[in-house]
């Protein structure tokens, strides 16, 4: 068998090849990778953990970050990280020098600190995502999953513990976190290129700041700085504003306009006039003309016809009138009024065909809270 692959090779040339002198162990990774591709499908994180796991004394490396994966995936009603999360927040929380997944940052002294660490890591990582859970966020609505990083970085330098989630004491820090973390998400192109970088700016950030809290201020300058900043232009508040239903963005943009709402208990996002009254089949039974049917049913999906409401409420909305369904909700009439301010429904019109008036005072009143709290 040697002296038939001698042959192959020196002989008759029926293998290309060429010598790699480099010796770095990053670029040998990728041409595994990429020869491998016939094969069993193994990304540039699994041969890191390979490594990872050939370091470790005293823990199986692949075994405890698969674990803390389905641990984390089971945390409120679902989530979908992975192991690339958990290796990048392990190299992040345990301040090892860079949070890229480079070779060179698992060699066996950064592995010894971060299985030193592996139990205050994992434990950080777990209150963070109940943390986030708790917000109302989930494997549907949770955009990005490295948005989560910083949050945990900064309960793991504070050492904070369970307690965090519910005390009054931390109100106000879980208010600010939360506000961060949604204008982070609705920011189109934070979490995307130079993430490693931008992720070890954050932590020098937070390691640096001596207050006993998340400084948003401090957080976003870093970001800033990075090229990363959390103002919105004119044009993309318009961008916010004709979201559509089904778009993982909506959650967020609603839950930060309207932070009334008990984000703990599991809410669905609801067509205030609904979905069923406003199709196609239903209006051409009506007196519309085709133009005006193609903007109800464009308008019927966006933003301002979109609420945040209970499950349980939801479905016993059903397909009733906003009108209709605010009678039997609300007996006193004080409430109902109540309701229709703080959600920003202003006077609403009983008729199908005055839809459009609903729709355009909404969403002028949308624009004016987002600009409000967007700065």
């Amino acid at each position: 068998a040697l002296y038939r692959l001698y042959e192959v090779i020196r002989s008759k040339h029926l293998i290309a090849y060429y010598a790699e002198e480099d010796q770095e162990l990053d670029k040998a990774l990728q041409i595994f990778i990429r020869m491998n591709d016939g094969g069993t499908p193994l990304s540039h994180s699994d041969l890191l953990l390979s490594i990872a796991v050939s370091q470790w004394k005293s823990h199986d490396a692949r075994q405890e970050v698969h674990k803390l994966v389905d641990e984390l995936n089971l945390i409120g009603t679902g989530f979908t990280f992975s192991k690339d999360l958990v290796l990048k927040a392990g190299l992040m929380l345990s301040n090892i020098g860079s949070v890229g997944f480079k070779v060179d940052n698992f060699n066996r002294e950064n592995m010894a600190t971060l299985e030193d660490k592996w139990g205050s890591v994992s434990d950080a990582l777990k209150l963070t995502v109940r943390l986030v859970a708790d917000f109302g966020f989930s494997g549907q609505n949770l955009t990005s999953h490295s948005s989560i990083l910083p949050i945990a970085y900064y309960l793991h330098n504070r050492q904070l513990e369970e307690s965090y989630l519910t005390s009054n004491q931390y109100a106000e820090d879980r208010c600010a976190i939360l506000s961060w973390l949604i204008r982070s998400l609705l920011k189109s192109g934070v979490w995307g290129s130079g993430l490693d970088s931008l992720l070890t700016e954050l932590r020098s950030a937070i390691n640096s700041d001596s207050e006993p809290r998340f400084n948003v201020e401090r957080i976003s300058e870093a970001m800033t700085r990075r090229g990363k900043t959390l103002k919105f232009e004119d044009e993309e508040v318009e961008d916010l504003l004709d979201l559509k239903y089904g778009d993982r963005l909506i959650f967020a943009l609603l839950s930060l306009l309207f932070p009334s709402v008990n984000l703990r208990n599991q809410f669905h996002i609801d067509h205030i006039f609904p979905y069923t009254k406003l199709t196609s089949k239903y209006l051409k039974s009506t007196d519309l003309s085709e133009d005006q049917i193609r903007l109800f049913c464009d308008q019927r999906d966006r933003l301002a016809n979109l609420q945040l409401l209970p499950g349980p409420n939801n479905i016993e909305k059903g397909a009733k009138m906003p009108n209709d369904w605010l009678s039997d909700e609300f007996r006193d009439m004080k409430e109902r009024d109540e309701y229709r301010r703080s959600h920003l429904m202003g006077n609403i019109p009983d008729s199908i065909a005055d839809f459009p008036d609903f729709y355009n005072q909404r969403r002028a009143k949308l624009k004016e809270k987002i600009l409000d709290i967007l700065g």
